[in-house]
């Protein structure tokens, strides 16, 4: 991409926590710095991603240039990257996938996106795909209100982006997808532990009267988790149809977003 285009989306990407208009309107993006191998300057780029557990994944594509692009050969320099993905900004380590592992990532990054694989038949080379595990990712900038808005509203865009993705899939639901998936699973997960661990006991010693708030709010968590199993054991299954999928992404949708409405309205003005 041409450099005034690439500051033209970095610039819009951080001023909408994540989401741009224009050919990448509704693409799953990141942003990369790495420090440049000769110049020891940082250098960011944005650049297509695919969710993966506790990491997300880069493909070196280049547009399907013949040549990798300059942040790869950053990184295999200097692996320490630092990462945007539009709610957060932390530090990873840039790790270089190979062998069976790489040709598998690879190859699911192709059945969910033809154009991965149009872009390494274009290219004449292996495009190398890189996991980018998070070293200290923190709280989201802001205040407490902002941080926590800032938050829901990226599980409502995952959920917006699994649906659309969901909507164009085969007959079948592909590996990409799946992982896709499970990856916003642990993320619930791990989110309502630490608001039950943390932030919701704190509130309730300051705030005595919000009992019963808190009392709904941990039982619509109790819900949101047995949505999250079911959704999990029906990904575990050998042959799922993009049908029952979104039937149950949108059963989790209609009950999360009634659950992060709620929690907004009782607890914002309290954390502002």
């Amino acid at each position: 991409m041409p450099m005034n285009f690439n500051q033209q989306v970095i610039d819009e990407f951080r001023a909408n926590k994540g989401q741009v208009s224009g050919p990448f309107e509704g693409a799953r993006l990141l942003l990369l710095t790495t420090i440049g191998a000769r110049t020891g300057a940082p250098h960011t780029t944005p650049l297509g991603c695919l969710p993966d557990g506790d990491r997300v994944l880069v493909i070196a594509s280049a547009g399907g240039a013949p040549r990798h692009p300059a942040w790869y050969h950053n990184l295999l320099v200097n692996p320490r990257v630092t990462v945007e993905d539009g709610v957060f900004t932390y530090e990873a380590q840039a790790v270089v996938l190979a062998g069976e592992e790489r040709e598998r990532v690879f190859a699911r990054a192709v059945e969910a996106d033809p154009g991965w694989g149009a872009y390494q038949e274009r290219s004449g080379r292996v495009l190398p795909v890189v996991a980018l595990l998070p070293i200290d990712a923190g709280p989201p900038t802001g205040s407490l209100a902002d941080a926590l808005i800032t938050l829901h509203d990226a599980f409502r865009r995952e959920l917006a982006l699994i649906r659309a993705e969901t909507a164009r899939s085969g007959p079948r639901v592909g590996a990409q997808l799946r992982v896709t998936c499970l990856t916003l699973c642990q993320g619930l997960d791990v989110h309502h532990s630490r608001e039950d661990a943390g932030m919701f006991p704190a509130l309730e010693h300051r705030y005595p009267e919000l009992a019963p708030v808190m009392e709904r709010l941990r039982a619509e968590h109790e819900v949101i988790a047995r949505l999250l199993d079911e959704l999990k054991t029906l990904l575990g299954g050998t042959d799922v149809a993009p049908d029952v999928l979104l039937a149950e992404v949108d059963r989790l949708t209609g009950e999360l977003e009634a659950h992060l409405d709620y929690e907004e309205k009782q607890l914002v003005p309290l954390l502002t």
